[in-house]
């Protein structure tokens, strides 16, 4: 389960704005890369909290409204199947990520990002995490905010584009998806410099 182990390495060190930032839809087929960052205060409690892989989907709907109670900001960030396909995945992930930091309502003090990559365009001092969705409490709130906030686009572009089964898959490469991708080709929300879409 994720703890505040990392966030109070910080805090003590008189850094109070520790931003957990990660991404949801990397390994998907169609849709958006979405982002989130999140800072919490000293005494947050979210007791049910943990890595968004590890919830069901309506653990993650109902945590969402906690996380925004709680913390002291909340950022969100995207890139579309065209930005994914013009600056390959792992940039277009990084860039999300850096559009969800800019979009918080505060400078944090340092960054703590999921994964072994820094993102470039953030003048905040970074902190690389490796598995820090199940690490860090802070980093598993924005992989839920992440994560919800795809997951009900992928919805609404359902309603537009049915044949795709997306409010099941949410774009990733199921047998259904292939299935649907065969016989209707892509959509303009589809990847595609991603080879299972071509």
């Amino acid at each position: 389960m994720p703890s505040l182990e990392l966030e109070w390495k910080y805090w003590q060190n008189g850094l109070s704005y520790v931003v957990g930032v990660d991404e949801a839809g990397r390994g998907c087929l169609a849709g958006p890369v979405v982002a989130a960052a999140v800072v919490f205060p000293l005494d947050v409690r979210l007791l049910d909290l943990d890595d968004s892989k590890r919830l069901t989907a309506p653990a993650r709907e109902n945590l969402v409204p906690q996380i925004y109670r709680e913390a002291i900001g909340v950022g969100v960030g995207a890139c579309s199947p065209d930005e994914i396909d013009e600056m390959n995945i792992l940039n277009a992930s990084l860039e999300a990520m850096s559009r969800a930091v800019f979009d918080l309502p505060l400078d944090p003090d340092i960054v703590l990002v999921d994964g072994n990559q820094i993102m470039k365009r953030i003048p905040f001092e970074q902190q690389t995490v490796v598995r820090g969705d199940s690490l860090s409490l802070t980093i598993a709130a924005a992989s839920v905010v992440a994560k919800v906030t795809r997951d009900r686009l992928m919805v609404d572009l359902d309603t537009q584009f049915p044949m795709y089964g997306w409010s099941a898959h949410k774009g990733y490469p199921t047998e259904r998806h292939y299935l649907a991708l065969a016989e209707h080709g892509p959509s303009p929300h589809h990847r595609r410099s991603f080879k299972l879409v071509r």
